[in-house]
């Protein structure tokens, strides 16, 4: 089992479960690459034009990370014949226009970032594979200061300076397995592999700002400080009516995620209209979420109430409910 990573740390909130093991030949890896690219550029674009409305920074770079020990050890032969590897923690891919563009590289090995060397792996035996090394090099780069200028020393011995890009603090992976979930847990923002066979990157882009907004707003905090039940009880009485409340705020600020960062606003609207039904669920869709027709229409009010000389970024009301308690 893999998720693929996405180095920007830079969300519907029940984490999605694992997907089945799956054996992936360097096509398929390949591939996969290029998955993780698209998501790594639409997200970068969301965070950056973004930071703005964001307390929590961090560097946004625009470099993908990966390491060796996140792939089951049945895959690493495959791998390090397709991605190199010079290093345990390397770089997959690059966001052209990024901070990292023209300085680093796919397949560069990253020995350090500021003045830290980047973590070991454990054992790179047998087994499964785990993203603890992955998450911790992540980690290492969101907690540099946004506002400067980030130090890389690589495994063929460059050191390279990239430049200050602040964005909102979040991460964001592909999950790989059938279905269309979108998900996070207040800090990692997850997509099925499955949205981008269906979809757009400008309709992808809706289902991130979507989840970057749950992210910017609190939500998993200001649920679990309310005392709201999770899984089925969630269906149910004050937990659904809170559940949707923040699925609601978070559809409207998502819009202006959206318009901030340069996509068209309208296709938010058009998103759910067209597609709600295969990623709500259509009649089995979670009562937590209102009906696709419901959202659509409550974003069409919400982009006629823009002000016609509303700047860039724009500070939506909706920002200010990320201080209100959920009751």
């Amino acid at each position: 089992m893999r998720f693929l990573p996405l180095l920007l740390m830079p969300v519907a909130l029940v984490a999605a479960g694992p997907a089945p093991a799956q054996r992936l030949d360097a096509a398929g890896f390949e591939a996969l690459r290029g998955v993780d690219l698209r998501l790594a550029t639409i997200a970068h674009r969301l965070v950056t034009a973004n930071v703005a409305l964001c307390r929590e920074r961090q560097p946004a770079t625009g470099a993908v990370l990966h390491a060796i020990d996140q792939y089951d050890a049945a895959d690493r032969a495959t791998v390090r014949r397709v991605f190199g590897f010079p290093a345990p923690v390397s770089v997959e891919a690059v966001v052209p226009g990024s901070a990292a563009a023209g300085a680093l590289a796919a397949g560069d090995g990253v020995e350090a970032v500021g003045e830290r060397a980047v973590p070991a792996p454990g054992d790179t035996g047998g087994g499964a594979g785990t993203s603890a090394t992955r998450d911790a090099a992540i980690a290492l780069v969101a907690g540099l200061p946004a506002d400067r200028p980030t130090r890389w020393r690589l495994a063929d011995g460059r050191t390279v300076t990239l430049a200050a890009s602040p964005g909102c603090r979040a991460a964001f992976e592909v999950l790989l397995g059938p279905g269309l979930s979108a998900s996070s847990d207040g800090r990692v923002v997850q997509l099925g592999v499955r949205f981008f066979e269906r979809y757009t990157d400008a309709e992808i882009a809706v289902v991130v700002a979507h989840e970057l907004a749950h992210v910017i707003l609190r939500h998993r905090v200001r649920l679990e400080a309310a005392g709201v039940k999770w899984g089925l009880l969630a269906e149910f009485g004050r937990n659904r009516r809170l559940f949707r409340r923040t699925e609601d705020e978070a559809d409207l600020l998502g819009l202006h995620l959206l318009r901030n960062a340069g996509y068209d606003p309208a296709s938010a609207p058009a998103f759910w209209r067209a597609h709600g039904g295969e990623v709500g669920g259509g009649f089995f869709r979670a009562r937590t979420h209102g009906s696709a027709g419901a959202r659509a229409r409550a974003l069409e009010a919400e982009i006629a109430a823009v002000p016609a000389d509303a700047p860039t970024p724009y500070l939506p009301p909706v920002l200010a409910t990320r201080d209100q308690p959920l009751d």
